[in-house]
Protein backbone atom coordinates (compact mmCIF):
# COMPACT_ATOMS: atom_id res chain seq x y z
CA UNK A 1 0.00 0.00 0.00
CA UNK A 2 2.83 2.43 0.86
CA UNK A 3 4.54 1.70 -2.50
CA UNK A 4 1.32 2.30 -4.40
CA UNK A 5 0.79 5.63 -2.65
CA UNK A 6 4.36 6.75 -3.54
CA UNK A 7 3.79 5.82 -7.17
CA UNK A 8 0.56 7.84 -7.30
CA UNK A 9 2.35 10.84 -5.76
CA UNK A 10 5.13 10.63 -8.36
CA UNK A 11 2.55 10.44 -11.15
CA UNK A 12 0.94 13.62 -9.88
CA UNK A 13 4.29 15.45 -10.06
CA UNK A 14 4.47 14.82 -13.83
CA UNK A 15 2.46 17.60 -15.37
CA UNK A 16 0.81 17.13 -18.77
CA UNK A 17 2.93 19.95 -20.26
CA UNK A 18 6.18 18.02 -19.61
CA UNK A 19 5.17 15.28 -22.01
CA UNK A 20 4.17 17.68 -24.84
CA UNK A 21 7.05 18.75 -27.16
CA UNK A 22 7.68 22.46 -27.45
CA UNK A 23 6.41 24.01 -30.67
CA UNK A 24 8.35 26.81 -32.33
CA UNK A 25 6.55 30.15 -32.63
CA UNK A 26 4.40 30.39 -35.73
CA UNK A 27 5.98 33.75 -36.62
CA UNK A 28 9.57 32.43 -36.66
CA UNK A 29 9.59 31.02 -40.25
CA UNK A 30 8.06 34.26 -41.56
CA UNK A 31 10.72 36.38 -39.85
CA UNK A 32 13.52 34.11 -41.12
CA UNK A 33 12.12 34.21 -44.66
CA UNK A 34 11.75 37.99 -44.65
CA UNK A 35 15.32 38.38 -43.35
CA UNK A 36 16.72 36.01 -45.97
CA UNK A 37 14.80 37.70 -48.78
CA UNK A 38 15.92 41.17 -47.68
CA UNK A 39 19.57 40.10 -47.34
CA UNK A 40 19.82 38.30 -50.69
CA UNK A 41 17.92 41.06 -52.52
CA UNK A 42 20.28 43.68 -51.07
CA UNK A 43 23.33 41.64 -52.09
CA UNK A 44 21.97 41.20 -55.62
CA UNK A 45 21.22 44.92 -55.90
CA UNK A 46 24.74 45.78 -54.72
CA UNK A 47 26.24 43.49 -57.37
CA UNK A 48 24.11 45.19 -60.03
CA UNK A 49 25.33 48.60 -58.87
CA UNK A 50 28.93 47.37 -59.06
CA UNK A 51 28.30 46.09 -62.60
CA UNK A 52 26.88 49.47 -63.64
CA UNK A 53 29.85 51.22 -62.05
CA UNK A 54 32.27 49.01 -64.00
CA UNK A 55 30.31 49.68 -67.19
CA UNK A 56 30.76 53.41 -66.65
CA UNK A 57 34.49 52.87 -66.14
CA UNK A 58 34.68 50.85 -69.36
CA UNK A 59 32.86 53.59 -71.25
CA UNK A 60 35.26 56.16 -69.79
CA UNK A 61 38.21 54.04 -70.93
CA UNK A 62 36.80 53.63 -74.44
CA UNK A 63 36.14 57.36 -74.76
CA UNK A 64 39.59 58.20 -73.45
CA UNK A 65 41.27 55.83 -75.89
CA UNK A 66 39.39 57.39 -78.80
CA UNK A 67 39.72 61.05 -77.81
CA UNK A 68 42.51 63.36 -78.84
CA UNK A 69 45.19 63.56 -76.13
CA UNK A 70 44.98 66.26 -73.49
CA UNK A 71 48.13 68.02 -72.34
CA UNK A 72 49.30 67.08 -68.86
CA UNK A 73 50.69 70.08 -67.04
CA UNK A 74 52.74 70.36 -63.88
CA UNK A 75 49.69 71.40 -61.85
CA UNK A 76 48.80 68.78 -59.25
CA UNK A 77 45.88 66.75 -60.60
CA UNK A 78 43.20 64.47 -59.17
CA UNK A 79 43.74 60.82 -59.97
CA UNK A 80 40.08 60.05 -60.71
CA UNK A 81 39.81 63.00 -63.09
CA UNK A 82 42.79 61.77 -65.07
CA UNK A 83 41.95 58.09 -64.95
CA UNK A 84 41.59 56.51 -68.43
CA UNK A 85 42.13 59.84 -70.17
CA UNK A 86 44.48 60.01 -73.13
CA UNK A 87 47.30 62.34 -72.16
CA UNK A 88 50.27 63.96 -73.82
CA UNK A 89 53.24 65.22 -71.85
CA UNK A 90 56.67 66.54 -72.76
CA UNK A 91 59.75 66.26 -70.59
CA UNK A 92 62.91 64.28 -69.89
CA UNK A 93 63.18 60.71 -68.63
CA UNK A 94 65.13 60.00 -65.44
CA UNK A 95 66.69 56.52 -65.91
CA UNK A 96 68.31 56.56 -62.45
CA UNK A 97 64.85 56.34 -60.84
CA UNK A 98 63.52 53.55 -63.07
CA UNK A 99 61.67 50.54 -61.66
CA UNK A 100 61.22 47.15 -63.32
CA UNK A 101 57.91 45.49 -62.52
CA UNK A 102 58.51 41.73 -62.39
CA UNK A 103 56.39 38.79 -63.57
CA UNK A 104 55.08 40.40 -66.75
CA UNK A 105 54.60 37.66 -69.34
CA UNK A 106 54.13 38.40 -73.03
CA UNK A 107 53.54 35.60 -75.55
CA UNK A 108 54.80 33.07 -73.00
CA UNK A 109 58.05 34.96 -72.33
CA UNK A 110 58.81 36.33 -68.87
CA UNK A 111 59.83 39.96 -68.63
CA UNK A 112 59.40 43.32 -66.97
CA UNK A 113 57.40 46.50 -67.39
CA UNK A 114 59.72 49.49 -67.42
CA UNK A 115 58.39 52.22 -65.10
CA UNK A 116 60.33 55.47 -65.41
CA UNK A 117 59.64 59.01 -64.19
CA UNK A 118 59.42 61.79 -66.73
CA UNK A 119 60.26 65.27 -65.50
CA UNK A 120 57.60 67.54 -66.94
CA UNK A 121 59.13 70.33 -69.02
CA UNK A 122 59.96 73.57 -67.20
CA UNK A 123 58.80 72.25 -63.82
CA UNK A 124 59.97 70.21 -60.80
CA UNK A 125 56.97 67.88 -61.25
CA UNK A 126 57.21 64.30 -62.50
CA UNK A 127 54.85 61.70 -63.90
CA UNK A 128 55.46 57.96 -64.01
CA UNK A 129 55.44 56.37 -67.45
CA UNK A 130 55.03 52.67 -68.17
CA UNK A 131 57.29 52.66 -71.19
CA UNK A 132 56.54 49.07 -72.18
CA UNK A 133 57.72 45.48 -71.88
CA UNK A 134 61.22 44.04 -72.08
CA UNK A 135 62.27 40.38 -71.91
CA UNK A 136 64.00 39.21 -68.74
CA UNK A 137 66.61 36.92 -70.32
CA UNK A 138 67.89 33.55 -69.15
CA UNK A 139 70.04 34.95 -66.33
CA UNK A 140 67.70 36.71 -63.93
CA UNK A 141 70.63 38.18 -62.03
CA UNK A 142 71.44 40.36 -65.05
CA UNK A 143 68.90 43.08 -65.68
CA UNK A 144 68.05 43.94 -69.30
CA UNK A 145 69.49 47.02 -70.96
CA UNK A 146 66.81 49.61 -71.58
CA UNK A 147 67.48 52.30 -74.17
CA UNK A 148 66.25 55.69 -73.04
CA UNK A 149 65.85 58.68 -75.34
CA UNK A 150 68.07 61.56 -74.30
CA UNK A 151 66.78 65.09 -73.97
CA UNK A 152 63.21 66.22 -74.44
CA UNK A 153 60.66 63.60 -75.45
CA UNK A 154 56.90 63.62 -75.91
CA UNK A 155 54.87 60.73 -74.48
CA UNK A 156 51.30 59.93 -75.47
CA UNK A 157 49.29 57.33 -73.60
CA UNK A 158 46.43 56.38 -71.29
CA UNK A 159 46.45 57.43 -67.63
CA UNK A 160 45.86 54.46 -65.32
CA UNK A 161 45.97 53.80 -61.60
CA UNK A 162 48.15 50.99 -60.28
CA UNK A 163 45.93 48.00 -59.63
CA UNK A 164 45.08 46.40 -56.32
CA UNK A 165 47.14 43.44 -55.24
CA UNK A 166 47.73 41.05 -52.36
CA UNK A 167 51.13 41.16 -50.71
CA UNK A 168 52.39 38.37 -48.49
CA UNK A 169 54.94 40.69 -46.91
CA UNK A 170 55.00 44.39 -46.18
CA UNK A 171 58.76 44.58 -46.68
CA UNK A 172 59.88 46.85 -49.52
CA UNK A 173 62.60 45.84 -51.92
CA UNK A 174 65.71 47.97 -52.08
CA UNK A 175 66.58 47.24 -55.73
CA UNK A 176 65.12 48.33 -59.06
CA UNK A 177 63.01 45.16 -59.44
CA UNK A 178 59.62 45.49 -57.77
CA UNK A 179 56.79 43.01 -57.53
CA UNK A 180 54.09 45.67 -57.28
CA UNK A 181 53.78 49.41 -57.66
CA UNK A 182 51.83 52.07 -55.80
CA UNK A 183 52.15 55.81 -56.28
CA UNK A 184 52.65 56.42 -52.58
CA UNK A 185 55.38 53.76 -52.28
CA UNK A 186 57.26 55.17 -55.25
CA UNK A 187 56.94 58.72 -53.94
CA UNK A 188 58.24 57.67 -50.54
CA UNK A 189 61.14 55.67 -51.97
CA UNK A 190 62.34 58.10 -54.65
CA UNK A 191 61.39 61.36 -52.91
CA UNK A 192 59.97 62.79 -56.12
CA UNK A 193 56.93 65.02 -56.56
CA UNK A 194 54.87 62.91 -58.97
CA UNK A 195 51.41 63.07 -60.46
CA UNK A 196 48.98 60.45 -59.02
CA UNK A 197 48.71 58.35 -62.21
CA UNK A 198 50.87 56.19 -64.46
CA UNK A 199 50.82 56.82 -68.21
CA UNK A 200 50.82 53.69 -70.37
CA UNK A 201 52.91 54.90 -73.28
CA UNK A 202 51.41 54.26 -76.74
CA UNK A 203 53.66 56.20 -79.09
CA UNK A 204 56.97 54.82 -80.32
CA UNK A 205 60.16 56.56 -79.21
CA UNK A 206 62.62 54.19 -80.89
CA UNK A 207 63.64 52.41 -77.68
CA UNK A 208 62.86 48.82 -78.74
CA UNK A 209 60.32 48.24 -75.97
CA UNK A 210 57.12 46.34 -76.69
CA UNK A 211 53.92 48.27 -76.06
CA UNK A 212 51.11 45.76 -76.43
CA UNK A 213 48.41 47.05 -74.10
CA UNK A 214 45.20 45.08 -73.84
CA UNK A 215 41.86 46.53 -72.90
CA UNK A 216 41.38 46.12 -69.12
CA UNK A 217 38.96 43.47 -67.90
CA UNK A 218 36.57 45.39 -65.71
CA UNK A 219 34.82 42.24 -64.44
CA UNK A 220 31.34 43.33 -65.55
CA UNK A 221 30.17 39.81 -66.38
CA UNK A 222 31.36 38.59 -62.98
CA UNK A 223 29.17 41.08 -61.13
CA UNK A 224 26.14 40.24 -63.28
CA UNK A 225 26.76 36.56 -62.55
CA UNK A 226 26.87 37.19 -58.81
CA UNK A 227 23.68 39.27 -59.06
CA UNK A 228 21.88 36.39 -60.80
CA UNK A 229 22.99 34.01 -58.04
CA UNK A 230 21.78 36.29 -55.26
CA UNK A 231 18.43 37.01 -56.90
CA UNK A 232 17.96 33.29 -57.62
CA UNK A 233 18.55 32.52 -53.95
CA UNK A 234 16.11 35.29 -53.02
CA UNK A 235 13.45 33.75 -55.25
CA UNK A 236 14.14 30.29 -53.86
CA UNK A 237 13.65 31.48 -50.27
CA UNK A 238 10.36 33.14 -51.21
CA UNK A 239 9.16 30.03 -53.06
CA UNK A 240 10.06 27.66 -50.22
CA UNK A 241 8.32 29.84 -47.65
CA UNK A 242 5.12 30.04 -49.69
CA UNK A 243 5.25 26.30 -50.46
CA UNK A 244 5.72 25.13 -46.87
CA UNK A 245 3.28 27.74 -45.52
CA UNK A 246 0.60 26.53 -47.94
CA UNK A 247 1.31 22.89 -47.14
CA UNK A 248 1.08 23.55 -43.41
CA UNK A 249 -2.20 25.44 -43.82
CA UNK A 250 -3.62 22.59 -45.89
CA UNK A 251 -2.48 20.04 -43.31
CA UNK A 252 -4.14 21.98 -40.49
CA UNK A 253 -7.37 22.25 -42.50
CA UNK A 254 -7.35 18.50 -43.17
CA UNK A 255 -6.86 17.87 -39.45
CA UNK A 256 -9.79 20.10 -38.58
CA UNK A 257 -11.99 18.41 -41.17
CA UNK A 258 -11.13 14.97 -39.78
CA UNK A 259 -12.29 15.82 -36.24
CA UNK A 260 -15.85 14.46 -35.63
CA UNK A 261 -18.39 17.23 -35.18
CA UNK A 262 -19.50 15.85 -31.84
CA UNK A 263 -16.02 16.46 -30.38
CA UNK A 264 -15.86 20.14 -31.22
Amino acid sequence: MRLAASTCAADRLITPSSSVPRRRPRWLPAVAAIGGIALTAAAGTWQLERAHEKERLQQTYDRGAADAPSALSAVSADAEQLRFRRLQVTGEFVPQAAVLLDNKVLAGVAGYHVIMPLRIADSPKYVLVNRGWVAAGADRSRLPDVRTPAGSVTVVGIAVLPGRFLELSGAETGGPVWQNLTIERYRRRMQLDIQPVVIEQHNDTGDGLVRSWSRPDFGIAKHYGYAVQWFSLCGLIAFLYVFFHARRARSEKDTEDSVPSGLD
